[in-house]
């Protein structure tokens, strides 16, 4: 999270506005799938389930094999023009007029916000950004808002506790959705934890740059997730899982948490 980035002493940002309602459009018959390099390196089966859901509803699902980073990374760093190569490099693998539907909110947040920012200086990229900016969707918002997804549960009981980016929260707005979807599933208890509203610390590079700071954070966030005695954690960000998980590992537990796209998927019927 660029709060809490070390960044170069010339890096200039734009703080982007708070998440404005918006209108969305029917069902498509196509989407794009930005599947986000944590979920490609360390969560695939995330985004093989994303893909699974998606078609369950009729979509037709596309994955432009190029895809890489966000740029997230370097730009909550500071090192905007090595940001704004890496975003330049993903504006032309979604050029039909297709939703691209991100499996991350902290990486819808870049690319629909923070990518006005990059490149606010091109006049002619920028009204590319533009367009994107919106056909740019969070997984779960993309599910409820979109797709209109009614979720029959077919899971035995669980009591699972959800953890939301705070990318999800402040930048793309998605808090509710998550909530709303695991609210169809009639025999999972969502259980709020304490320290809900509070970033787990992993933050990119932030984990990396202070590992100390970090590392109190987390136990904070897994101290809370643990106290509420879910069965089960559940997440649409594999950034935060990655962090929070490792904790959890660390410290002998035998909770792990889980991206929501395969929580949804398993619970109804899709592993059967």
């Amino acid at each position: 999270m660029s709060q809490f980035s070390s960044a170069p002493p010339n890096a200039t940002r734009v703080a982007p506005p708070p998440a404005a309602p918006r209108s969305y459009p029917a069902k498509p018959t196509d989407v794009y799938l930005f599947g986000t390099c944590v979920i490609d390196l360390f969560f695939p089966e995330a985004g093989l389930d994303a893909i699974r859901l998606l078609e369950r509803e009729g979509i037709r699902v596309h994955f432009p094999q190029a895809q890489s980073c966000c740029g997230q990374p370097a730009y909550t760093s500071g090192y905007t023009g090595e940001a704004r190569e890496v975003a330049r490099a993903q504006l032309g693998l979604f050029e039909k007029d297709w939703p691209v539907v991100v499996t991350s909110g902290s990486c819808a947040g870049m690319m629909r916000q923070h990518y006005l920012d990059l490149f606010r200086d091109e006049p002619q990229t920028l009204a590319r950004v533009q367009a994107l900016s919106e056909r740019i969707f969070e997984f779960a918002e993309f599910l409820l808002e979109v797709c209109r997804v009614k979720l029959q549960d077919r899971g035995a009981p669980v009591k699972m506790a959800l953890h939301t980016s705070c990318s999800a929260r402040r930048e793309m707005g998605t808090l509710e959705h998550g909530r709303v979807l695991l609210g169809q599933l009639d025999k999972v208890e969502r259980v709020d934890h304490d320290h809900e509203s509070e970033c787990c610390g992993f933050g990119g590079t932030f984990s990396v740059r202070m590992p100390d700071i970090s590392g109190a954070m987390v136990a904070d966030k897994t101290r809370a997730l643990k106290d509420t005695g879910a069965d089960a954690v559940v997440s649409a960000d594999c950034g935060c899982l990655l962090n929070i998980n490792g904790a959890f590992a660390k410290q002998g537990e035998r909770l792990q948490g889980q991206h929501i796209a395969s929580f949804l998927w398993k619970r109804t019927g899709g592993g059967s």
